[in-house]
């Protein structure tokens, strides 16, 4: 955290350093045209130069001793000639405009961190945890346990993923997944460390450890990311030393062809601007690849900052760039698609009017399962009625076909048409239609079934038919049964799927579109979707409530599991390769420029200079358009 405050307040610095190597400077040019104090000028340029400069020093000797050069020693290096020929005024204007550009771009970088860390409140940092017995103490988060039973307070955040035991409340997951609206939290709910509890008292067992909550590992991710590097970004990493002796070398020879082949004085004339010397360092000025060495961690960073306030998380560079370019996006249908959650389609008894009483008795024996179908059935039952139901007894789960309990006295089954052995009042239902799931209810005075479906998203449909329209094709890839597979991408317009799919089915088909020339992203959530992930150019991953194999092998995270995200991500994808296309154009641009003005037309190293820094803020200014957008 000391670190990190370090980072965000070091442009202050830099940019009171370089206001004091201008102050410095404009108080020199005064002395210069005073008779009498135009001997001490030079004292004040010194004191301008040590303001404007210290900095790159520092930098500069790092690398010398890493074996490295860069643009750091080539601005000093200037200015130490212009002091040299007595041109103090010109050296002391590029350390001012040097360290004013670098303030700048300390400034946006620290815009971007400060972006991110908005995104987050502190992490919490005590809990209380009741005891078996009932009595309350509090303790540090860093030692809960897992199985620990923690009460949160309205007002207070949650100190770790937990799943509710008891009581009721809402959770502000904003801060988290972007989500403005209030999450609704009662028995059975997850809750994510570091969101904040809104209304109701509510004990929940702790999940996992905190250094592995949902809040710890999306700060973890966004730090990898900052610090993974886009293609565009090593490229430019490569050539740094290189180019810095190359420049150096050639600013050499120009000097050589200046002072011997064109007969310019070496360095000492009574106008110091037509010397070699002077003229070597202006092309050493000009060469500087100042601008393009920062045009593109610039949009990165921006990119990764304002895709963060969104709700989603690219965990690097290569992701951000690579994600522009895909033609073909596969997506998985259970939890990606769907909701993955299954909702009551119908209530169906024999008994007219009994669809209630049904309901409530599946709803006991359910209560306690974790089985998909259960959960939604009491689920169903605790919204509409406001209550839990009754608590059953004798509970007998039978696996692979239900539960048998009692609730209120009488015995009631509950499962697949295989549970029960007396089948004949079964016959009065039909088979369920594809995509529907039935779960048979028995007791000793209702017979009936509930039918349920794993809904598909409100936004699956719109966000299909937009990435068709962009040329992307989309395909489903499903282990479900194809005739549940057509249904459901006949109703969301899908013109290609693939049902009856194992782990290994996806991960072959990704690979046989690779082969013909595709660039595939795949979107996923759970563990038997890794592997798809993993082989895919592109993978996204479905929020936190995703399983950690996915949120490992995603390479881009929809934190608040909305699939409308994946267009989000896509448009800032675009924007961010094309404000890095614009800023290496600015850059090379205005360096090709200033160096042929340079060589050819004799520009003053004060304009150079001017040239120089000014694409360079240009392009920080144009990245910084990311986190407006």
């Amino acid at each position: 955290m000391e670190k990190e405050q370090e980072t965000l307040g070091q442009w202050k610095w830099l940019l009171a350093s370089a206001l004091l190597c201008g102050l410095f400077l404009i108080i020199a040019i005064f002395m210069e045209r005073s008779a009498s104090l135009a001997m001490h000028a030079t004292v004040i340029y010194l004191l301008a130069y040590a303001a404007g400069g210290w900095d790159a020093l520092i930098d500069t000797w790092e690398k010398i001793r890493q074996g490295k050069l860069d643009i750091h020693f080539l601005m000093l290096a200037v200015a130490a000639g212009a002091g040299f020929i007595g041109a103090w005024w010109e050296g002391s204007v590029l350390l001012f405009l040097f360290s004013l550009s670098g303030a700048l771009e300390a400034m946006a970088m620290a815009r971007t961190e400060r972006e991110i860390r908005s995104l987050f409140r502190d992490s919490p940092k005590v809990a209380m945890v009741v005891m078996p017995g009932g009595e309350v103490f509090e303790t540090a988060v860093d030692v809960l346990q897992v199985g620990q039973i923690v009460r949160i307070l309205p007002g207070s955040q949650y100190p770790v993923d937990g799943r509710v035991v008891s009581g009721q409340s809402s959770a502000d997951e904003s801060m988290l997944t972007g989500e403005a609206l209030p999450v609704d939290k009662g028995m059975g709910d997850t809750v994510f460390g570091g969101t904040i509890n809104n209304w109701g008292a509510v004990d929940a067992s702790v999940l996992r450890p905190p250094a592995e909550s949902a809040h710890a590992k999306i700060i973890r991710l966004i730090r990898d990311a900052q610090a993974s590097k886009a293609p565009s970004q090593r490229f430019t990493d490569r050539f740094g030393t290189p180019y810095t002796i190359g420049i150096l070398l050639l600013s050499a020879a120009a000097f050589a062809w200046w002072h011997w082949g064109a007969g310019l004085p070496a360095w000492s004339a009574a106008d110091g601007t037509t010397t070699a010397l002077y003229r070597a360092m202006t092309l050493l000025v000009v060469s500087s690849p100042c601008a393009l060495v920062i045009s593109i961690p610039s949009a990165i960073l921006a990119g990764i900052a304002a895709a963060a306030k969104r709700g989603i998380l690219f965990r690097g560079g290569i992701a951000l760039e690579n994600l522009a370019t895909i033609n073909r996006l596969a997506v998985d249908k259970t939890g990606t698609l769907t909701e993955g959650e299954f909702q009551i389609v119908a209530i169906e008894t024999i008994q007219p009017g009994k669809e209630n009483a049904l309901h409530g008795l599946a709803a006991s024996l359910s209560q306690q399962s974790t089985h998909p179908l259960s959960r939604a059935i009491a689920l169903a039952w605790h919204k509409k009625e406001g209550t839990a139901a009754v608590m059953p007894t004798d509970l007998e789960s039978i696996a692979g076909k239900g539960v048998i309990g009692k609730v209120d006295g009488q015995t009631v089954t509950q499962g697949r048409r295989s549970l029960f052995s007396d089948g004949a009042w079964m016959s009065h239902f039909a088979d369920p239609l594809p995509g529907l799931t039935e779960v048979l209810v028995q007791s000793e005075t209702i017979q009936g079934r509930i039918l349920l479906r794993d809904a598909p998203r409100l936004e699956s449909k719109p966000l299909i038919k937009k990435l068709q329209e962009m040329g992307i094709h989309v395909v489903m890839l499903t282990g479900d049964r194809p005739e549940s597979a057509q249904l459901l991408a006949k109703e969301l317009g899908l013109e290609e799927m693939r049902a009856s799919m194992t782990p290994e089915g996806k991960v072959a088909a990704i690979q046989e579109w690779k082969n013909q020339g595709e660039v595939v992203a795949m979107v996923g959530d759970g563990v038997n979707d890794a592997p798809s992930l993993a082989v895919a150019d592109v993978s996204i991953g479905m929020g936190l409530r995703g399983s950690d194999a996915v949120l490992e092998q995603a390479d881009v995270i929809l934190l608040n599991d909305q699939l409308e995200k994946v267009l989000i991500a896509f448009s800032l994808s675009k924007k961010c390769r094309r404000i890095i296309r614009q800023n290496v154009v600015i850059s090379l641009g205005v360096l090709l420029l200033l160096a042929l003005g340079s060589i050819g037309f004799q520009i003053p190293l004060p304009l150079g200079v001017l040239g120089h820094e000014g694409s360079t803020v240009i392009v920080v200014l144009n990245s910084l358009r990311l986190l407006f957008k």
